[in-house]
């Protein structure tokens, strides 16, 4: 993979995390959903900064995969884009305090193999 389309991949990756990251805030500003608040809380969706800002992440980042994808192969780009689900995670750990279980870790060391497995120019 060459730098530009490096720079493309980190950015999509990077963008999509952070939209991840944003619209995790934001629902937990939202609050869980049931049958009696279901429309009321999807109005209220566009009230909430850190959901507005999420989707406006996940869009840059979808413009820069498909950046991506006029320079390189779906089946390299797709899988290389799964190293987010590692930064989801990292983010998730330290800024949300969420646990992270060993099995998890093993998880993610096979996604890490995967990526460079397919990434791997001969």
């Amino acid at each position: 993979m060459s730098p530009p389309e490096f720079s493309l991949l980190l950015i999509s990756v990077l963008t999509s995390v952070a939209g991840q990251f944003f619209l995790k805030t934001g629902a937990m500003k939202l609050g869980k959903v049931d049958a009696g608040n279901f429309l009321n809380l999807i109005l209220n969706m566009i009230t909430i900064p850190e959901l507005l800002l999420g989707l406006t992440c996940y869009g840059i980042g979808a413009v820069a995969y498909i950046l991506l994808l006029t320079r390189v192969n779906l089946s390299v780009a797709a899988p290389a884009v799964s190293v987010g689900y590692i930064f989801s995670v990292l983010l998730g750990y330290f800024i949300l305090k969420e646990p992270i279980p060993m099995i998890r870790f093993v998880g993610l060391g096979f996604i890490v193999t995967g990526v460079i497995l397919v990434v791997w120019r001969k």
